[in-house]
């Protein structure tokens, strides 16, 4: 025979099963946004850069002396277009207004400056835009080899071999594996994307489940089963704890199928987040959310029963968003990591603890008390929610 706390919590996964907004936050969104971020933006990115990179410059060079050679260097970069012009009033509207990419002026003095084997002046205008400012970086490197040529002709001139002024030939090894690395960079949003998707999966089947049931009247009916309090409170318990883990599961899936759809990622960083997928990191990441799913149905479905309509129980829950967003957001401030102090915060740190799981620097005694916290706060949400079914001034609150 089954038990009531089973037969309450397959009669609830059903019904909950049949709602689409259910199934929209708990399936629909997880699944289809990871990779909709991120095949999106990295295509268009992808586009946008490239377009940056291939576009034709159209800079414009005002020489006052009109003898510094820069405007005849500046034609012989590809992917330059060179002007000379005399009105350097009007450049700085010029650029503002995109008629130009950028605009250099080369001021009086600039051949005296030369001569005398000083920094010579020169004044680049250009416009921050939302290209990763690919034009600026591509004129500056023009300039930079402008300056190497003339940096080279001044020391020949002083009997100077070029490479002798340079008494270090310095070799840099980034010691950082690519996975931790992408770790540091990434591992604070992940975990914030799988709290979201903890919290909002099992929002509305813990709003129906207690607030909705008590404005259809079908609340009165369940309680009057030979299912007791505390059965029925399992029972209803168990499908929020499922529906909120379950969206952070399929959100894992949907981060899995979008880093297989996106084309053109570097061999290191395709590499590093594998080894973020691999199934012992999955493992324990998804160990962690397990017992915050549980927090997270056992508040969600108090503050249900505790309000008297569905409407109320959203007005009083969608708040509750905000709690569970800064501590999260706390975890992407840099300088922020897990410790003996953070690893006892709630959601903060299941952040900081996945971060650290990704980049493969997790420690074990952090990530024990983080375990030990989440437990002790499952078992605390657990006992609460039960002890709220068995108040009469609760769930027969009108």
């Amino acid at each position: 025979m089954s038990s009531p706390a089973w037969v309450v919590f397959r009669k609830e996964l059903r019904d909950t099963l049949r709602d689409r907004r259910t199934l929209v936050a708990m399936v629909v969104v997880p699944l289809l946004l990871f990779p909709l971020l991120m095949v999106g933006m990295a295509k268009f990115s992808q586009s946008r850069a490239a377009e940056a990179r291939d576009k034709t410059l159209a800079v414009a060079v005002a020489d006052a002396e009109a003898s510094s050679g820069l405007a005849d260097y500046l034609r012989h970069e590809p992917g330059l277009e060179i002007s000379e012009v005399q009105d350097v009033t009007a450049l700085p509207e010029r650029v503002r207004t995109e008629e130009l990419d950028a605009a250099i002026v080369v001021p009086a003095g600039y051949g005296a400056a030369v001569a005398a084997h000083q920094p010579a002046p020169l004044q680049l205008l250009h416009k921050s835009s939302d290209d990763f400012d690919i034009p600026r970086t591509r004129l500056e490197q023009a300039l930079g080899r402008f300056e190497q040529k003339l940096l080279d002709e001044r020391l020949r001139g002083l009997g100077i071999e070029p490479r002798s002024i340079d008494p270090l030939d310095i070799q840099r090894t980034d010691v950082v594996s690519s996975r931790e690395l992408f770790g540091k960079l990434l591992g604070g949003l992940l975990p914030y994307m799988f709290i979201i998707f903890c919290f909002t999966g099992g929002m509305y089947p813990a709003i129906d489940l207690a607030a909705g049931e008590k404005e259809r009247g079908t609340l009165e009916t369940l309680l009057s089963s030979p299912a007791s309090r505390l059965q029925i409170a399992f029972g209803k318990f168990a499908v929020v704890t499922l529906t909120g883990f379950t969206s952070a599961l399929l959100a894992t899936v949907g981060m899995y199928v979008s880093v297989q759809s996106v084309t053109g990622i570097p061999a290191p960083v395709l590499a590093a987040v594998q080894s973020v997928l691999a199934p012992g990191t999955i493992a324990l990441v998804l160990a962690l959310l397990l017992p915050l799913s549980v927090f997270f149905a056992a508040i969600l479905l108090m503050l249900s029963l505790y309000a008297r309509s569905y409407k109320e129980a959203m007005s009083v829950i969608s708040p509750l968003m905000i709690v569970v967003v800064v501590p999260a957001a706390i975890a992407l401030a840099p300088g922020v990591r897990l410790g003996l102090g953070t690893a006892l915060v709630p959601v903060l740190n299941v952040s900081l603890a996945t971060r650290e799981i990704i980049a493969g620097t997790a420690d074990p005694l952090h990530l024990a008390l983080v375990f030990a916290s989440l437990l002790l706060l499952a078992a605390g949400g657990m006992a609460a929610c039960a002890r709220w079914f068995s108040r009469e001034d609760i769930v027969f609150r009108s």
